[in-house]
């Protein structure tokens, strides 16, 4: 082995169910190249002494406006919902996000490496996501990890309230159904018209939002479902069944009570924010014991800030709480590293310490589920972008 960086002596926590007292990472070339107890350290590696520490891979949030709602910025830092159309599937988040938003060093302090930055909720269909790490670049681009791999829609009283305010269609439940049918019926149309005109050799105008539909349509972006309530959840897989959509639940305040059904049909929930109040009707039945539920039903489950309505660097504390709520420990911090992961897309990347993926690892002086746990040291694809304040530790 020819590792660049190797951490030694901690308690090492994959984030795939396994921990190991005394247990070593090595990384080579930003990636983690051997993970395990007794390991060799190569000669010419950097040591980083992790004695006394839980190292664990980056948390990551599969749910946040970072960088698109930017803190202490008042409007002039909100990006997050272009409004002016209830559909505006063409948008990308990507192009929207600020790197240099204060968020993103809050991020780093709560051990976070990774988020899913995604459009608001203010529309029916509301744009494409994408998910970046937190820190290693000088523009978003450079912190890419998938440029584009959710079309995010909304159920409920937001879009309700945007546009009922309005007085125009999407007004209620009712309307923003039809508007998310009539889209996706809209870009099946353009699917079919676009292959008979590629397959005749004919002109062909591209509009942007039903192409990132049919993406959707076939597979490609999964179907980021903002919905709280059980009955827009059982609208949400209604119309996932209907057109064949990747569904995956966000929020899912009241999925518990259709948690047979989600672990059926294997439909995961991003749950949360589980740290914020009853701050509208929808919401009313919150209650972190509602993730516990559904984690018992055997569905997938991964926690989120939904940053800036809980700050993001409290994504840890939220996995404290779920589990204080009967979630199991392990359950929890899969919940904010491999099960986030995986139910973003991106677990090919990150999500754990295993050989192969990137070397986002984080030294916590304790049990990152114990609140008086702080981070010490933050690498992203093995650099160091982050260490703590002497006095913080």
């Amino acid at each position: 082995m020819s590792a660049d960086v190797a951490i030694v002596g901690g308690r090492v926590v994959t984030g795939l169910g396994e921990e190991l007292d005394g247990g070593t990472v090595l990384v080579a070339g930003g990636r983690i190249e051997a993970v395990g107890v007794g390991i060799a350290v190569p000669d010419g590696a950097r040591v980083i002494d992790a004695t006394g520490c839980w190292v664990l891979p980056g948390l990551i949030d599969p749910h946040s406006h970072i960088g698109v709602h930017e803190e202490a910025n008042g409007p002039a830092g909100f990006d997050g919902s272009e409004v002016s159309s209830p559909v505006t599937a063409g948008v990308r988040a990507i192009d929207a996000i600020n790197i240099e938003d204060m968020a993103f060093a809050d991020a780093l302090a709560g051990g976070i490496t990774a988020v899913v930055v995604k459009p608001g909720s203010g529309n029916p269909i509301g744009g494409q996501s994408v998910a970046i790490k937190t820190a290693g670049g000088r523009s978003v681009d450079e912190q890419v990890i998938r440029a584009a791999l959710g079309m995010k829609s909304a159920l409920g009283e937001n879009p309700k309230q945007a546009y009922g305010e309005r007085k125009q269609l999407p007004s209620t439940r009712l309307g923003i159904a039809l508007v998310i049918r009539q889209a996706l019926l809209d870009a099946r149309d353009y699917a079919e018209r676009r292959d008979r005109a590629r397959a005749e050799g004919t002109p062909f105008a591209v509009d942007l939002g039903k192409q990132a539909l049919t993406e959707a349509l076939d597979g490609a972006l999964s179907w980021e479902q903002h919905a709280h309530r059980h009955d827009d959840i059982a609208t949400a897989l209604r119309i996932a069944e209907e057109f064949g959509l990747r569904l995956v639940l966000n929020h899912g305040t009241e999925a518990h009570k259709l948690a047979d059904v989600l672990a059926e049909r294997d439909v995961p929930v991003i749950f949360g924010p589980i740290l914020s109040s009853r701050s509208k009707v929808e919401v009313r039945e919150a209650d972190p014991a509602n993730l516990a539920t559904l984690a018992a039903a055997g569905v997938r489950v991964a926690l989120t800030t939904d940053h800036p309505v809980v700050p993001i660097g409290l994504l840890a504390l939220q996995a404290a709480v779920a589990v204080r709520a009967g979630l199991p420990r392990e359950t929890a911090i899969a919940a904010v590293t491999s099960a986030a992961a995986d139910i973003a897309g991106i677990g090919d990347r990150v999500g754990a310490l295993e050989v192969g993926r990137d070397a986002d690892v984080v030294l916590w002086t304790g049990d990152p589920l114990d609140v008086a746990s702080t981070v010490r040291e933050v690498l992203i694809d093995g650099r160091t972008v982050y260490t703590a304040k002497k006095e913080n530790l």
